[in-house]
């Protein structure tokens, strides 16, 4: 299926079953200037006190001299990221850089999607890694993640996030499941999960691009953790411009490996 047979249907599924979705796109700071003060502190006390099943940890002692100087660095770093519009990006200069990247063979892309972008419908549930993403759907079909499922590349691993322990967790896992590749990873959150967690990315040694989530996202500590504990009433959305620019990723991805 092609992106215009995709939007062809979701329109069609619009007209059937609409769902609930932004009347207004709120104008919101990223990160308040409050919880802006001491925030890199703020992150590391998060992951280490919630750490409960201890998979930071373990992933961490893993390799323990080779993280800690990353994450030394990183912390040192003004900020763990370069930024271009909604694109952030870790351990990579610019997006022709990252490119270059997605199209060598002994890499494994982590597509990831924080779970407050999914409609408040989805079938799967909001606050859980599961997805359905079944273009039979009609909330499926209306939904972007639902889109993005339809233009996986080769070498891809999706998933839905539902904590920055969940996510942390499932790549110390896959770098020990898969020593032999490099990950990549381009993940979908709010400015301040991006710039919160980057160092934990840039501990990790993973390079990619934070996709910056608008709408009603996380901008203090106490939003952020009220929707770490699964309270998110607000929606946020990958603006239209910037999905057009997460999928030419994706679609360069399967392009280059096509060519391989």
């Amino acid at each position: 299926m092609n992106e215009e047979e995709w939007d062809k249907g979701a329109l069609l599924a619009r007209q059937k079953m609409p769902i609930k979705g932004l009347k207004i796109l709120p104008q919101m700071v990223g990160i308040s200037p409050e919880t802006r003060k001491g925030l890199k502190w703020k992150s590391l006390k998060w992951i280490i006190q919630e750490d409960k099943k201890g998979a930071i940890r373990k992933g961490f002692l893993r390799h323990p001299f080779k993280h800690l100087g990353r994450f030394v660095r990183s912390l040192l770093a003004p900020l763990p990221y370069k930024r271009e519009g909604d694109l952030f990006f870790y351990g990579v200069p610019h997006e022709e850089a990252f490119k270059e990247l997605l199209g060598d063979p002994s890499t494994l892309l982590v597509l990831g999607f924080s779970y407050c972008h999914k409609p408040f419908e989805c079938p799967s549930g909001r606050f859980t890694e599961d997805c359905l993403h079944d273009p039979e759907n009609n909330v499926c079909r209306q939904c972007f993640i639902g889109k993005a499922h339809q233009f996986i590349p080769p070498q891809t691993v999706s998933l839905c996030i539902p904590t920055i322990h969940h996510i942390g967790a499932k790549i110390f896992a896959l770098q020990e499941a898969h020593p032999q590749k490099k990950i990549l990873f381009i993940i979908t959150a709010c400015e301040m999960t991006l710039t919160m967690f980057g160092d934990l990315g840039n501990m990790a040694g993973i390079q990619g691009i934070g996709i910056r989530l608008d709408g009603r996202i996380c901008n203090t500590m106490k939003a952020f953790e009220l929707s770490e504990k699964g309270t998110k009433p607000g929606l946020t959305v990958v603006l239209d411009e910037t999905q057009g620019k997460m999928l030419a990723l994706l679609k360069e991805r399967s392009k280059r490996f096509q060519k391989a």
